[in-house]
């Protein structure tokens, strides 16, 4: 197989793309630096197709590998054909490479190995040529053997039938033909275990649907329906068309002592050894896709969280809110540090009101404080109403938002965590990063394991590596997007940098704890571990501000910093103008990019990027994110009428629609049939995580907690 050629047909895009990419990728190039500095080389792929091409270049190579250790096997038992290989070597999936590898496979001992043990296969031999002009009880009546076991004639067609049918199961054909007939017409059938039981899964009680139409979100809630014991799920296939083919395949004489057994055989082989394995790989597929789709789905929503714009320049007070043991409060500095910490007892069961109000007005004060940042756990919504009360009775312009705290815990009881306050209680961790969380949502989420912050459908119930796998993949993508501060970012988010492992992070840390601030790039060369190839995929992505070169603040590669100077020098300006923000309009001076490139001998997509970098040095793709909404009153449920427009922020993307928080501590559901009026077949087309959005009250059940929203404003 062509690999370069596979991928740009299933991609659709060149050949000489795909080529180039998988040079960078096997000398060991991160996509992210691929992505960022190497436009030329791969005409500009973004980091969605260079992943989407990395994923395919090590499916294709793992199968690849695969046909080459089957061939081998198959060879060396001395049973591989010129016209096996070529099938073999054609095979475009795993799964038909091992239908083809299925009959030279050492098997445990089936039925089919014992009868061959016993002699039969000669008479299964006779049986499938269907020649014989005896009956098959003369025929079966020379292997009886009672020293194996095969006292009767029965005996020996019993034993020849599994012979027979295990044969008929290992032929690729059949199996290929079965698979995809099962596919495009069979349906996958849940019914309950106890009707009667009440579950999340009563729709599922008595259900079906052909198995080509059925969606993933389905797919996983039937998964986890069948293992909590609430649903029985099987594959119903048209059954009758198989044996029909199989026996249209199979027999090929008319010949009354071997028919009706060959008959029986087939449907044997079918119901006994073809049908539950199709059922297995079928059910195993459809997780796999549905797996793959809610996975996309969870990364979409988790780079949308992460790439959240920050709050800057606040100081911040951390609401971790609680009944019984109190609410947390951490007061963090517009730079993260913590400043103070204390507990208070506003909610049952103690009711110390006016003292908690008073301990909170004095730290207002101390550190004239400017949002209080609220996690929405338990006792979220009794801290708001405090919150709000005391808004009111103070002069301070303070606001306050409700923060999304999935994973505050996971991150609270860490062995991160426990190294960066030592001294901290889990409570104390927990509202500081909910503090934190608003500052720099992006430095703070990379701490905890992206699984745990709770975007996402079915998190639990899927292949845990592959999820864990594609989302450190997102936020690699995110971090690199952004880079970070060489000189105060944490070990956990340089971790993430194109090139850095977590030794070489901690490395980083420890260097510039022994000696001081970085000044320059280059000193990262004399960071343990830290080699040229290193340096060459994380220089770019990190930034020094008042560093000796100006061009290190900026995500202009070290490479290029030759033709910066030079280009800078031709439009009669100095490296200092970077540091006094004097390259605004850059853009508009640089009359011929393409008589430049060739003149800096760099290319011109590099060029172009070099001079939107220049303009504005150092900015922030989450700046074009919207800005999350501040509050200084509250809404209740009951408050919500039908008709109602408000303004919310989207909390969560699942394939049916959306959650969006209106400020009332229910989100609201906006299902995807109320989000625009064109057809649109996945909610993500329309909205994502962190997105503002106007959004009207089509009801609310109190009792229930359940509001539906819809965006459709003029309906």
């Amino acid at each position: 197989m062509d690999i370069i050629k596979k991928i740009s047909e299933e991609l659709n895009i060149k050949l000489s793309q795909v080529d180039a990419t998988v040079k960078l990728i096997d000398e060991g190039n991160t996509i992210p630096f691929i992505a960022r500095y190497r436009k030329e080389v791969t005409g500009s792929l973004n980091d969605e197709v260079l992943r989407n091409l990395d994923d395919r270049l090590k499916y294709l190579r793992n199968l690849e590998e695969r046909k080459q250790s089957v061939i081998a096997s198959i060879e060396e038992q001395g049973k591989l054909t010129e016209e096996l290989k070529k099938d073999i070597e054609a095979a475009e999936t795993l799964v038909l490479v091992e239908d083809l590898y299925r009959p030279y496979k050492q098997k445990r001992r089936t039925r089919a190995i014992i009868a061959k043990e016993k002699g039969l296969e000669p008479l299964a031999n006779i049986i499938t040529l269907q020649m014989t002009n005896k009956s098959l009880e003369e025929e079966a009546e020379e292997y009886i053997n009672p020293e194996k076991e095969v006292n009767t004639v029965e005996d020996a067609i019993a034993g020849a039938k599994d012979i027979i049918a295990e044969s008929i199961s290992d032929e690729a054909e059949y199996r290929t033909y079965i698979r995809k007939i099962t596919f495009t017409e069979g349906k996958l059938i849940s019914v309950a275990k106890d009707e009667e039981a009440e579950s999340v899964y009563e729709m599922y009680y008595n259900f079906e649907e052909p198995i080509n139409k059925i969606v993933g979100h389905r797919i996983l809630a039937i998964n986890r329906g069948e293992n909590e014991k609430f649903l029985t799920v099987k594959i119903d296939a048209p059954e009758d068309k198989i044996l029909k083919y199989l026996e249209k395949k199979i027999i090929t004489r008319d010949n009354e002592s071997t028919t009706s057994v060959i008959k029986d055989t087939i449907e044997d082989s079918y119901k006994r050894l073809i049908a539950p394995a199709i059922e297995r790989e079928i059910r195993s597929d459809l997780t796999e896709k549905a797996e793959d789709g809610a996975i996309k789905v969870f990364g979409k929503n988790l780079e949308q969280l992460l790439m959240q714009p920050p709050i800057s320049n606040q100081v911040v007070l951390g609401w971790d809110p609680a009944f019984r043991t109190g609410c947390k409060l951490a007061v963090v500095d517009a730079t993260g540090k913590v400043l103070d910490t204390a507990v208070i007892y506003p909610t049952a069961p103690q009711f110390k009101l006016e003292e908690a109000k008073n301990t909170v007005k004095k730290l207002i004060k101390k550190y004239n404080i400017t949002l209080i940042s609220v996690g929405n756990g338990t006792a979220s919504r009794e801290s708001e109403q405090v919150i709000v009360e005391l808004i009111k009775e103070i002069d301070d312009n303070v606001q306050y938002i409700i923060t999304n705290e999935a994973g505050a815990s996971v991150y609270s009881a860490s062995k991160l965590a426990t190294e960066e306050f030592p001294d901290f209680d889990v409570a104390q961790r927990s509202a500081t990063s909910i503090a934190r969380r608003v500052q720099d949502p992006l430095a703070e989420l990379v701490k905890i394991d992206p699984k745990s912050i709770g975007v996402g459908q079915y998190q639990h119930d899927m292949n845990q590596k592959k999820l864990g796998d594609a989302l450190e993949k997102v936020v690699e993508d995110c971090v690199n997007k952004v880079g970070v501060d060489l000189n105060t970012a944490s070990y956990s988010l340089l971790e993430y940098i194109s090139g850095i492992t977590k030794t070489i992070a901690k490395n980083i840390v420890q260097y510039r704890e022994e000696n001081g601030k970085f000044t320059n790039r280059k000193q990262l060369l004399k960071v343990a571990k830290l080699g040229p190839k290193a340096y060459e995929q994380c220089a770019g992505f990190m930034r020094i501000t008042d560093g000796d070169n100006p061009l290190d603040k900026t995500s202009v590669h070290p490479e290029s910093y030759e033709a910066a100077g030079k280009l800078l020098e031709s439009l009669g300006f100095g490296l200092d103008a970077i540091k006094e923000n004097k390259l605004i309009g850059l853009s508009l001076m640089v009359k011929d990019y393409g008589r430049l490139s060739h003149e800096l001998n760099i290319g011109e997509i590099t060029l172009r990027d070099i001079v939107k970098e220049l303009e504005k040095p150092a900015r922030d793709p989450r700046d074009e994110m919207p800005k999350p909404i501040l509050k200084s009153d509250v809404l209740e449920m009951k408050d919500l009428k039908e008709g109602m427009v408000l303004k919310g922020t989207v909390r969560n993307v699942i394939d049916f629609g959306a959650f969006v928080d209106i400020g009332v501590h229910q989100d609201g559901l906006v299902h995807i049939s109320q989000m625009t009026d064109k057809y649109i077949k996945h909610p993500l087309e329309a909205v994502s995580v962190g997105d503002i959005v106007d959004v009207k009250v089509l009801s609310v059940d109190v009792p229930k907690k359940r509001i539906a929203l819809t965006m459709k404003l003029d309906k």
